[in-house]
């Protein structure tokens, strides 16, 4: 699976990907995954415009997701 998804944003950067076009899931599942600082910013301005829409779950791996992005970030 991850295989997949790193496959999937090697694509996606090549060719500029729409992320409004993704599902909520798929931009969590990628979002800690992204090479390029602009591709993270794009995938996170986009979780963060469907932050209302969220289900609780989603919300939890979005948070968790962003401490994880913080703390590599950090490490930098």
């Amino acid at each position: 699976m991850k295989k997949l998804l790193l496959i999937l944003i090697f694509i996606l950067s090549l060719f500029g990907a729409d992320y409004s076009a993704m599902s909520t899931q798929e931009l969590l599942a990628i979002m800690d995954y992204t090479f390029k600082k602009s591709e993270q910013t794009k995938i996170l301005n986009e979780l963060k415009s469907r932050l209302p829409e969220m289900s609780s779950k989603e919300k939890k791996t979005y948070e968790k997701n962003l401490l994880v992005l913080r703390k590599r970030d950090a490490k930098k």
